[in-house]
């Protein structure tokens, strides 16, 4: 990691529910100790509703967020790159750390069955700012 705030990509296909809860978590968690950023290899119109809706119940709203294309200048500009348990291949770029999170996807699915998913999120985001940016949020 360079001495500037760390950075991470948070990839799945669609870019409309993990990794948008993923985005969601560590911008919640970490504040500005992290430059936080998320994409997926077929973008979805929009963000999976059912995320939205469980993102909400723990004081979230990632309501106003859009599913982006991955691209290879996001990859270029983190410092973690972290696909969601759904073999997206990220281009891999020298001194970038690359994590899988597997992680069911809630495409399709009610908001009972995303609150496991986004709890799993958050367990995982929690570990990852430990790691990365340890502190209190800025």
């Amino acid at each position: 990691m360079s001495s500037a705030k760390p950075s991470v990509l948070f990839v799945c296909v669609h870019n409309a529910g993990r990794s948008q809860m993923a985005a969601a978590w560590l911008s919640h968690l970490a504040g500005e100790r992290i430059e936080v950023r998320s994409a997926g290899s077929a973008p979805a119109a929009s963000v999976n509703p059912a995320a939205v809706a469980a993102m909400r119940e723990v004081g979230i709203d990632m309501s106003a967020q859009s599913p982006k294309i991955l691209t290879v200048e996001a990859v270029q500009a983190s410092d973690v790159c972290i696909t969601m348990g759904c073999g997206d291949t990220c281009p891999v770029f020298p001194g970038k750390r690359y994590l899988d999170w597997q992680l069911d996807d809630p495409a399709g699915q009610g908001v009972e069955a995303v609150r496991p998913i986004r709890d799993q999120i958050k367990e995982l985001v929690e570990g990852l700012i430990a790691e990365i940016a340890p502190g209190p949020a800025a």
